[in-house]
């Protein structure tokens, strides 16, 4: 069977409305592709290249923190610090009660890395200790020099005990900096920190009092 094709004839208004509408469907296929290369920024407004953390080196690290999650943690270092050497103060010395030797081996244990990852989370936020948040003599709990060193030319018993007042002293103060940090911080490790700070010292406050009276 044979197929007869009627050939149209020529009209140069018709080829060039066809070669205006190719051009018009090019332009637009060209855009197109344009856009599918086209970053977006955190509120997803196009051409302004993306800001996300999921980018950058510290990808994770540095996506919620605030103020308040640096404040925290340049504050509790030189706090937790105070709290190790206070408890190596008391280590070094005999005629120690077991029970609060071994509470200060607990101290220790904890907040030595503790301090580290600390530091860790300022060197991924970009801050330093500074003046390390303020932190000094009486603040949030924290022995003054005169204290120190009168409970580092102490005996033992002597030394326990003024141990067991400073460090509950010292611990509801790290409480109170907690508190502040779970209201007021958004980085969920520094978040969680905290609450295990206040967990944890609140106990610890409890066997301080018993240790105390008994």
């Amino acid at each position: 069977m044979t197929t007869h094709t009627t050939m149209l004839p020529f009209s140069p208004r018709r080829s060039n409305g066809l070669r205006t509408a190719v051009t018009a469907l090019t332009a637009m296929a060209a855009l197109s592709l344009a856009g599918c290369g086209t970053s977006t920024d955190d509120n997803g407004m196009p051409g302004m290249g993306s800001t996300s953390s999921s980018t950058s080196p510290s990808a994770g690290a540095t996506a919620s923190f605030n103020q308040a999650d640096v404040m925290f943690t340049q504050m509790m270092i030189p706090h937790h610090e105070q709290a190790v050497a206070m408890s190596d103060t008391l280590l070094a010395k005999s005629g120690v009660d077991p029970q609060v030797t071994a509470l200060a081996e607990q101290i220790k244990a904890a907040q030595g890395p503790e301090i580290a990852t600390m530091k860790g989370w300022l060197g991924t936020w970009g801050a330093d200790m500074g003046d390390m948040g303020g932190m000094g003599p009486g603040t949030d709990g924290m022995a003054s020099d005169a204290e120190l060193k009168t409970f580092g030319a102490a005996d033992g018993p002597t030394a326990q005990k003024l141990y067991l007042e400073m460090m509950t002293r010292h611990h509801e103060g790290a409480i109170a900096m907690a508190k502040t940090e779970i209201a007021d911080g958004t980085d969920p490790g520094a978040v969680q920190l905290a609450r295990d700070i206040s967990t944890s010292q609140a106990a610890e406050i409890v066997t301080m009092k018993k240790l105390l009276a008994g």
